[in-house]
C-alpha cells in the first residue's frame, strides 16, 4: 500500500469535513480562479474606416491589450483619409496597479492556504500543540480577509475603466477621420469582457470565505478558550450559590418544623391533663 493510501485509510483526511480546514480549500480553489481569470487575460477589438477613397481605407484594424492592463502603452495606426498619412493613437488609462495587486492578493493567498492545509492534515497535533500556530493563523485570516476586500474593490474600479477606455464607440472618437461625415467608421468586433468579469466575482467571494473563517480559526486560539472559561465562572459561582442558598432553606425548614413540632408536645400533653380536672371533682362530690 502506498504512503498516500496509507495516511487515508488512516483517517488523515478527515480533518477536511471540519470548517476549518474545509473552508482554507475552498479558498485554495477559488484564489486559483481569482488569478487565472485575471492575469492570464488578452483580448481585443477590431475596427473599420472606411475612406471616400478607397485605396487610403482600413477595413480591418486590430487593438489588442492584455494584463496588466497598461493601455496606454497599447498603440495602433489609422488612416487620416488624407492621402496616405498615418495616425498613431493609444488607448486611455493605466490599471496595472488595481490588476497587479488583486493578482498579487490571489497569489499569495493560494500559497498560505496551499500551505495551511497542508499543515491541518499532516500536522495538526503540532498545529494545536500551543497558542503559537493559531494564534498567527488567526492575524493572516484578518490580514487576507481586508486585502481581499481592498483588492477586488480596486479591481472592480480598474475593470470599469478598463471597459470605457477599450470601448469601440470611444476609441473611434480618437480618430480625426472619423470626424468627417463623408467617412464611415465603425466596429466589427468588441472585447469580450466575461473572464474579467468572473475574476470580480471571485474576488468578493474570496473576501466572504476569508471573513467567514475568522470565527472557526478564532475557535482555536487560546483566546476563545480563556473567554469560555471567563464567562463559565460567574456562572459556577451563582449555581454554587444557589446551591447554599437551598440548602440553608432545607435545613431551616427542618428546624423550624422541628421545633413546632417541640412547641405542639407541651400542647398536647396540656389538653391530656384537662378530663382530669372533672373526675376529681365529681368523686368530692
Amino acid at each position: 500500500m502506498d504512503p498516500v493510501s496509507q495516511l487515508a485509510s488512516a483517517g488523515t483526511f478527515r480533518v477536511l469535513k471540519e470548517p476549518l480546514a474545509f473552508l482554507r480549500a475552498l479558498e485554495l480553489l477559488f484564489a486559483i480562479f481569482a488569478f487565472a481569470t485575471c492575469g492570464g487575460y488578452s483580448g481585443g477589438l477590431q475596427l473599420s474606416v472606411d475612406c471616400v477613397n478607397k485605396t487610403e481605407s482600413n477595413l480591418s484594424i486590430d487593438i489588442a491589450f492584455a494584463y496588466p492592463f497598461r493601455l496606454h502603452q497599447v498603440t495602433f495606426e489609422v488612416p487620416t483619409c488624407e492621402g496616405k498619412e498615418r495616425q498613431k493613437l493609444a488607448l486611455i488609462g493605466d490599471s496595472s496597479s488595481s490588476a497587479e495587486f488583486f493578482v498579487t492578493v490571489a497569489v499569495f493567498a493560494f500559497l498560505y492556504s496551499l500551505a495551511a492545509t497542508v499543515v491541518y492534515i499532516f500536522f495538526q497535533n503540532k498545529y494545536r500543540e500551543n497558542n503559537r500556530g493559531p494564534l498567527i493563523d488567526f492575524i493572516v485570516t484578518v490580514v487576507f480577509s481586508f486585502l481581499w476586500l481592498v483588492g477586488s474593490s480596486a479591481w472592480a474600479k480598474g475593470l470599469s475603466d478598463v471597459k470605457v477606455a477599450t470601448d469601440p464607440k470611444e476609441v473611434l472618437l480618437l480618430m480625426s477621420a472619423c470626424k468627417q461625415p463623408s467617412n464611415k467608421c465603425m466596429a466589427i468586433h468588441s472585447p469580450v469582457m466575461s473572464s474579467l468579469n468572473t475574476s470580480v466575482v471571485f474576488g468578493f467571494l474570496n473576501f466572504i470565505l476569508w471573513a467567514g473563517n475568522i470565527w472557526f480559526v478564532f475557535k482555536e486560539t487560546g483566546w476563545h478558550s480563556s473567554g469560555q472559561r471567563y464567562l463559565s465562572d460567574p456562572m459556577e459561582k451563582h449555581s454554587s450559590s444557589y446551591n447554599q442558598g437551598g440548602y440553608n432553606q432545607d435545613s431551616y425548614g427542618s428546624s423550624s418544623g422541628y421545633s413546632q413540632q417541640a412547641s405542639l408536645g407541651p400542647s398536647s400533653d396540656e389538653f391530656g391533663q384537662q378530663p382530669t380536672g372533672p373526675t376529681s371533682f365529681t368523686n368530692q362530690i
